[in-house]
């Protein structure tokens, strides 16, 4: 049995159902919701000892978190949860050192609970699966909220530098091969805005650190005879009002291609962050306090999801709120309902 036909079969089973008790009691979680990783926490151990993290899924996401924890001192793979354990089971397992007792189907999932050495999930399923497996305390693995790029965009912002914010602009095209599971409703959830939109979306959130009260939406698909926009549309653009007055554009497209680009102006300076929101070498510039801004990222590869895990890790270990709580996540669904539902065209 694959992923898939798994999510078939647990779909109408009460949310959480497939989580180990062990793992259940935990304090914390953090969740890919929508295009966004996650992970399910259970009880702290010694505090030194790196965190065990159990990969479930092991597709493109879970393959660069356990790639970017390698060489982690308080993060460790200690178990994986797969449909191909003759496949992909032993290749992880043997890349990184975990041994056939820790390695788990969908299946003999629940036997995850007498191994001491996973005190955390990675959860890297496609949208529809994530319920089963985090309706729990959650963390939202926003990436970006830990590039020391984007952390540095808040500092200019909330110091004042560029005066009063008024708008915001965002934008993440992408083109989706044929066959993606993205494309489809029943594995993907919605549209474009759940996979590539709300990163803009949640940017925009993160750093007005407000709701939007206005939403105004069009959904379109140019090429209506590409067989890849059957279920899903080809582009989203949407703009947002937030309580304070200010005011957003953004657009994003699973057949489009261009930079991934966000800007924030105010009426005494401005930032642009472009690319923004790829996995290193983050480009911001502008003009903040009179001074031009020009700084590049220096991390490479799959660097943000070690600095998110290693936060996770660091929740477990003291036993505090981490950065990005499972609230941020269901107010980014919240949004992403509002941006379809202005467009008549509903997700929920």
């Amino acid at each position: 049995m694959n992923r898939r036909d798994f999510a078939k079969l647990t779909t109408l089973a009460a949310a959480g159902a497939g989580v180990p008790q062990a793992v259940a009691q935990g304090s914390f979680a953090l969740a890919r919701v929508a295009g966004m990783e996650s992970m399910l926490v259970a009880d702290a151990a010694t505090a030194g000892k790196p965190v065990g993290f159990a990969a479930v899924g092991l597709g493109s996401i879970s393959t660069a978190f356990m790639e970017a924890c390698a060489n982690s001192p308080t993060v460790k793979i200690t178990a994986l949860v797969t449909g191909h354990p003759e496949t992909k089971g032993v290749h992880f397992s043997e890349l990184y050192g975990i041994p056939k007792s820790s390695v788990y189907t969908y299946e003999t999932f629940d036997q995850i609970r007498n191994n001491k050495d996973v005190e955390a999930l990675y959860i890297g399923l496609p949208n529809s699966m994530h319920r089963e497996y985090t309706d729990r305390k959650l963390m939202i693995a926003y990436r970006m909220q830990y590039d020391p790029v984007w952390q540095q965009a808040v500092e200019i912002i909330q110091s004042g530098a560029l005066g009063k914010v008024q708008s915001f602009r965002g934008s993440f095209p992408s083109e989706q091969p044929a066959g993606a599971w993205r494309l489809t409703k029943q594995y993907g959830g919605g549209g474009s805005v759940m996979d590539v939109g709300i990163y803009p979306l949640n940017g925009i959130r993160y750093l007005s650190q407000e709701e939007p009260a206005e939403v105004s939406t069009v959904v379109a698909t140019r090429d209506r005879d590409d067989p890849r926009f059957a279920e899903v549309e080809q582009s989203v653009e949407w703009t947002m009002k937030f309580p304070s007055g200010i005011v957003a554009s953004c657009g994003c497209s699973y057949g489009q291609q261009g930079p991934q680009t966000l800007s924030v102006h105010g009426d005494q300076g401005w930032l642009s962050l472009s690319p923004a929101f790829g996995g290193g070498g983050i480009h911001m510039t502008g003009v903040a306090g009179g001074k031009k801004i020009d700084v590049t990222g220096t991390g490479q590869g799959h660097f943000q999801l070690a600095l998110e895990g290693e936060h996770m890790a660091a929740c477990i270990r003291n036993n505090t709120q981490p950065k990005s709580p499972g609230e941020e996540g269901m107010k980014d669904l919240m949004a992403i309902e509002q941006i379809y539902k202005a467009a008549g065209t509903p997700i929920a």
